[in-house]
Order: C-alpha cells, then structure tokens, then sequence
C-alpha cells in the first residue's frame, strides 16, 4: 500500500481535507485537519480530486469519478455504495437507504455518521422521513448539510 498524501483545498464553504495514496481517496473531510504536504500543490490524483471538487462547487460537476478506498465494515461499504446511487440534487430518506440494504434506519444513519469521505459520497443526500433534515457530523453540522443540499437543488433549478 502507498502512503498516505494529505491536502487541504480551499472551497466556498471552507477548507477541505483530502488523504489519498497513488491509487485512491481514502478520506475527504470538513476543516483542514491534520498536517497537510506543505507549500506542494496536489499532484496526480490529487490535483484530479481537487478539479473535481472545485468543479462540484462550481456547478458543472454532478457525479464525481474517483477511485475510492474506504475502510468500513461490509455493511458500512453496501450503505456507503447506496449513498454514491442517489442522483446529484435528490435526496432519500434513512427509511429508504434502509429498505435497499435491508437494514434499519438507525443503522444507517450511523454507516452515513462514520461516512470518511465526505460530498463525493454524499451523505449529505439523506434525510429523516418526511424530508426532516436528519443529522450530519461533517462541518457546522446541519447547517453545512443545508449548505450542500441548497447548492445542489440550485444547481438543478439552473440547469433547467
């Protein structure tokens, strides 16, 4: 296994952390955490995952393609595998997610809590019955969640 390149990439909601080896993003999270590779821009995938975030912020990116390595149990993998399938600018609930793997929705919302690689596996997307906004651990919380549901659901007003 590679080892592990840490960045920060700065956005319009704040600064992002992203850690990725060679061959894949292992973790994209709220904040610049952690000691990054100082003063050496992001190269090969990382410079990739930065244009892709950017250009999800941006508007013009909907659906990410990156490599992706998460550590997680099987039932974590399967939840965070339903996540990538709901569409940019749509949202599901616990319930449904829950339906899919069959689960319980508490379940999966603590698969979506331990969630490591944070919009490229859009957590953010599910919601509490009835279209309750839930919880999300990543940012400022619920408000960063609003943040990210808002952009998208503006995005798709435009596009339109």
């Amino acid at each position: 296994m590679s080892d592990l390149i840490r960045h920060h990439i700065e956005t319009s909601i704040g600064p992002l952390t992203i850690e990725l080896t060679d061959e894949a993003l292992t973790l994209l999270e709220f904040g610049a955490q952690g000691e990054a590779m100082p003063g050496t821009p992001p190269r090969g995938l990382g410079a990739e995952t930065a244009r892709q975030i950017e250009a999800y912020f941006a508007g013009k990116l909907k659906q990410f393609d990156l490599p992706l390595r998460a550590e997680g149990t099987p039932f974590r993998q399967k939840v965070w595998q339903a996540l990538r399938d709901v569409p940019y600018g749509q949202t599901r609930s616990y319930g449904d997610i829950a339906r899919e793997v069959d689960s319980a929705p508490r379940a999966v919302g603590g698969a979506c809590g331990a969630n490591p690689i944070a919009i490229v596996v859009p957590c953010h997307r599910i919601v509490g019955a009835g279209g309750w906004i839930g919880g999300f651990s990543g940012g400022d919380g619920c408000a960063t969640k609003n943040i990210l549901l808002e952009h998208e659901t503006a995005q798709q007003r435009l596009a339109v």
